[in-house]
């Protein structure tokens, strides 16, 4: 008996140790058995200028394949300007050094076909310096020669080097924000030359912008809260313009004389 308990000493001992290692299978997968099980489990992602299987089956369109421009054309015009062109796979807009003013042959353009309640993704980059604006519920009628002056603006803007960062009320004319209305906030646009991945969601009035992931504001159209921004803004001979705006029109990407690219532009109805 007591060489019996020594030995029992002995193994209490070694498992304590770690010098046994006790294995009981429960049925548990291997390690690599694991891993693929995460590797089946992983999000499918789409590659440039595609739509995933699952992007498909939900209902989103591709607005831009990365080598033509079907689907768009310039603003008030039937053809594509010519200071537009595809770079990179993405739709370049050549910069004239006039700011908004353009180039002869530029201008904004637009994608043909009007959208109601949507939700919109697509990646931008700015050159140094530069500015340019994603339209969504644009108007084209012979009154307005720019879109801009029917259609609320995410703002795309190089925030270090811009002036426009710096004017405005709180930052309301920095990336992201609802240009002249409503700041970004956080701040998260990355440097020019480098991607930024924005979304737009309109349902009813309501919209919301995202800007890397994050949720960088929220408004509400037509609405009392609404009417007084518009009223505070730097255009306030657009006031009755911008506080009805429209319940459904085009999206639009803006020519301000600089070099900007948009890319993986994709789009949902609500």
């Amino acid at each position: 008996m007591k060489r019996i308990n020594n030995l029992f000493k002995l193994f209490s001992i070694a498992i304590m140790s770690g010098t046994i290692m006790l294995s009981c299978n429960t049925g548990g997968k291997s390690e690599k058995e694991a891993t693929d099980d995460k590797s089946e489990s992983k999000v499918e992602t789409a590659a440039l200028n595609t739509l995933t299987a699952a992007e498909k089956e939900q209902g989103w369109i591709l607005l831009f394949d990365g080598e033509g421009h079907e689907g768009w054309r310039g603003y008030g015009k039937d053809n594509f300007p010519g200071a537009w062109g595809i770079d990179e796979n993405a739709l370049h807009c050549q910069g004239s050094g006039r700011g908004e003013a353009g180039a002869e042959d530029g201008g904004d353009i637009i994608y043909d076909k009007q959208f109601s309640n949507f939700h919109l993704k697509l990646d931008w980059k700015i050159s140094e310096g530069g500015n340019s604006g994603i339209f969504y519920l644009g108007q084209e009628t012979p009154e307005y020669e720019f879109i801009w002056k029917t259609a609320p603006e995410m703002q795309v803007l190089d925030n270090e080097r811009h002036p426009d960062a710096m004017l405005g009320k709180d930052g309301n004319r920095q990336s992201g924000s609802l240009y002249d209305l409503i700041p970004a906030r956080p701040q998260n646009a990355k440097p020019a030359g480098e991607w930024n991945s924005v979304e737009i969601i309109c349902y009813k009035g309501t919209v919301v912008h995202k800007q890397n992931g994050e949720t960088v504001l929220e408004y509400h159209l037509w609405t009392p809260e609404w009417e007084k921004l518009v009223a505070n803004s730097k255009f306030p001979e657009l006031n009755e313009t911008w506080a009805n705006v429209a319940k459904e029109g085009y999206i639009g990407l803006q020519d301000h004389g600089d070099d900007v690219w948009f890319r993986n532009i994709k789009i949902r109805e609500l």
